[in-house]
């Protein structure tokens, strides 16, 4: 298995969920377990320099990708949702992403104050969901670590969003 193998996995659906929008479907490269395990390891490989406490996956493939990675590093898992997903407190980010607006949330006691976040997701585009949930990891007075991703869309500016922000060191993109 290699990079290229793995990342031909991943297929191009073009106008889901909207028109104009190429929707990047991950499920193909879940399904091959060697291309998803090489995935995984390959990532942590890249984030071992990190101090991590704790992985934020966002909601939904992020989840996929944020556990597998917890796991590997042997780190905690806490899931960043859409609203009314979670059933106790939570805190609130609307952000605004390449097709609409959206909201996320996270239970506000799941991170113990000054933790280290690494915050995954599955692909970054124009950054603004990555964004809210590095919001919401300061709000819970912690610390943003690095994000990482497997791919990032190119044109839509989300590496430089993410940087602009200041409050991420690390920004990893596999493919």
């Amino acid at each position: 298995m290699n990079l290229e193998i793995a990342k031909s996995r991943i297929l191009d659906v073009v106008d889901y969920p909207k028109t104009g929008i190429t929707f990047k479907d991950i499920t193909p490269l879940l399904a091959d377990a060697a291309a998803f395990n090489y995935v995984i390891t390959a990532l942590a490989e890249k984030l071992t320099k990190l101090e991590i406490d704790v992985v934020a996956g966002v909601e939904a493939r992020g989840f996929i990708i944020g556990a597998a990675l917890a796991n590997q590093l042997q780190k905690g898992f806490i899931p960043i949702r859409k609203p009314g997903k979670l059933p106790r407190k939570t805190i609130r980010r609307e952000y605004q992403l390449e097709y609409g607006t959206d909201a996320l949330e996270v239970h506000d006691d799941l991170l113990a104050k000054n933790s280290k976040v690494l915050i995954v997701d599955d692909v970054l585009a124009t950054g603004g969901t990555a964004i809210a949930a590095g919001q919401l990891v300061l709000d819970l007075e912690s610390e943003v670590v690095g994000f990482a991703f497997l791919f990032a869309i190119e044109g839509l500016a989300g590496p430089d969003r993410i940087k602009a922000t200041g409050f991420a060191p690390a920004l990893e993109i596999l493919f």
